[in-house]
This record gives structure tokens, sequence and C-alpha cells, in this order.
């Protein structure tokens, strides 16, 4: 039997995993609940699956970072669940006042405000990076602009999804410092549990109901733990042994149009023909952002002997 290459495999990865949070948006929109219940379901029970491995094999590193020496670590990795909750609470409410078309290409904006992000650090931002920016702005301006003729609502629900974008831009700052020091699992489970925590006790306290939907809603609320929240980001994990960082990030653009087909097929949401380049515009220049991102930080080339072969760098976190 003939073995399956392992940059195939990659390949099949990657599609597997852009289809799985492709259906995120479209599962949002379909469930007959709030927004806020299915955030806070969809962040509860991916703590649930996560919990015997990190009450398991994990206990030391968890114990560590609640008391012991990875105490710092664990402070970020409670803020970076704060944050999500944030994303979660402005994201998954923009699907169902825009359309997923629109609400998922501006919560794409995400490296945008990631490089502003290290901007405010002290980085400096190549050249390209700025020119992304600008292109990506005014493709959110044209997109947003087209939906000022459509409602109210649709205007409010593409600024929560950029809210959302800019919420998981400070989400992953601060999990990159967390993540210094916790493993994977570690790191996710405290961030999924403090996320379903905040939401919990923002869905009590606007008495949103939590439970009574139709069976319907419940298998879209498990679909997405079981697509977007764990397959679909474990796809992109996987395949980064195989291909860039930078290759995955570009990749996971895929998710706009592809939502926008799944929308399109299974909700019968049309793409408004005057947000089209905007939207167009938007993936552009989130595409040259993250691109000058990865060039920028590409370290700088040492002199070596001819039979000295390059260093290997690995990708960078995701």
């Amino acid at each position: 039997m003939r073995r399956v290459s392992p940059e195939l495999l990659a390949a099949g990865a990657i599609g597997v995993g852009v289809v799985a949070v492709s259906s995120s948006a479209p599962l949002i929109a379909y469930a007959a609940a709030p927004a806020l219940a299915i955030a806070f379901w969809r962040n509860a029970l991916a703590a649930a699956v996560l919990a015997p491995v990190t009450l398991g094999t994990r206990r030391t590193q968890l114990r560590a970072a609640a008391v012991g020496t990875h105490r710092v670590a664990g402070r970020f990795a409670l803020l970076a669940g704060l944050a999500l909750a944030v994303h979660f609470a402005t994201w998954m409410p923009s699907v169902q006042l825009s359309s997923v078309a629109t609400a998922t290409a501006l919560v794409a904006t995400q490296p945008v405000w990631q490089g502003l992000i290290s901007r405010w650090q002290g980085r400096r931002l190549a050249r390209a990076a700025w020119l992304g920016i600008a292109v990506a702005v005014c493709g959110a301006a044209l997109a947003t602009g087209a939906d000022v003729t459509v409602s109210r609502a649709a205007v409010l629900g593409d600024a929560l999804a950029v809210f959302g974008g800019f919420a998981a831009a400070v989400y992953t700052a601060l999990g990159e410092r967390a993540r210094a020091q916790l493993s994977t699992t570690t790191y996710t489970s405290i961030c999924y549990s403090v996320c379903a925590a905040v939401l919990l006790l923002v869905c009590l306290t606007g008495r949103v109901p939590l439970g009574g939907y139709p069976a319907s809603t419940w298998a879209a609320i498990l679909g997405l733990v079981a697509g977007a929240q764990l397959l679909g980001h474990s796809m992109f994990n996987y395949a980064l042994h195989r291909v860039s960082a930078t290759t995955v990030s570009v990749l996971i653009l895929l998710e706009v149009p592809g939502a926008a087909v799944l929308a399109w097929l299974w909700l019968g949401q049309t793409p408004r023909p005057t947000a089209l380049p905007g939207l167009t515009l938007l993936i552009v220049g989130v595409a040259v952002v993250i691109l000058a991102g990865a060039r920028a930080a590409r370290p700088p080339t040492v002199p070596m002997l001819a039979d000295a072969g390059s260093p290997a760098s690995g990708p960078a976190a995701p």
C-alpha cells in the first residue's frame, strides 16, 4: 500500500481546517438561540472536553500556573480568557445582525490590529505592512458603507465584528506571553474556562436563556464545538509541522469566501454586490499585512562557510 506523503497530509489538514472554521459563522446564523448563549456553550463544552487531560497529565503545570513558578504566565492566560470572552461576545452577535460574509471578513482584520499592537509595543512596522493596513481599512470602510443602506442593525453588526477582531488580537498578544511557559492544552483549558465563566455571568446578568432550544440548535452548537473550536485549529496546528505559519495564516483567510459560500448554499444569504469590492480589498490588505509581518520577523542572513547548511528555523506559534 502506497504511503501518503507528509506534505499531502498537511495540505489535507489545512483543507479540513478551512472547512471547519468556515462553518462557524453559518452555524451561528442558523442556530435559533441568543448569540451570547451560543458563545457560552461553545466554550463551556470545549473546556469540558479538555478537562480530563488538563486535570490528569497537566495537573502539575496547572498548579504551577495557579500558585507555583508559572504564576505570571497563569495571569496572562486569565487575561487572555477575558479577551477571548470579549471576542466571542462581540463577533458572534455580529453574525446574527449583519451578513455571514461581511461579519467573517471584518473579524478577519485581527492581523491588522496585531500589527498596530506591535507598533504600540515599540516594534517598527514595514512599509508594506502600513500599505496593507491602509488597503484593509479602505476595504472595511467600503463594506461597512454598503451596509448603511441596509439597516442600522447591519451597521451595528459590522462595528461589533471589527471590535471582535481587535479583541482577538489582544487575546493572541496575551496568549503569546502565557505560552512561553504553558503547554497548549493547559493554556487553552484556562482560556476556555475563564471565557465560559465570564460569558455565563453576562448571560445570567442579562437573563439570557441558556436552554429550551430545539434539537437543531443543540446540533449547531455541538457542530461549533467539534468543528471550529476543536477540529479546525487542531488541523492548523498539525499542518504547522510541514507548512510555515505565514502560509497557514494566509490560507486561513479562505474562511471568508468559504463561510460566504456555505451561507449562500445553506442559508440562502447572497453577498451584497455593493459590498464585494470592499470585502475583496479587505482580504487583500490583511494578506499583505501577514506577509509583511513574516518578512520583518525573518532573522537576518548570517555569512556562513560554504559547506555549513542553512539554519533551520521552526514556524512561529499560531
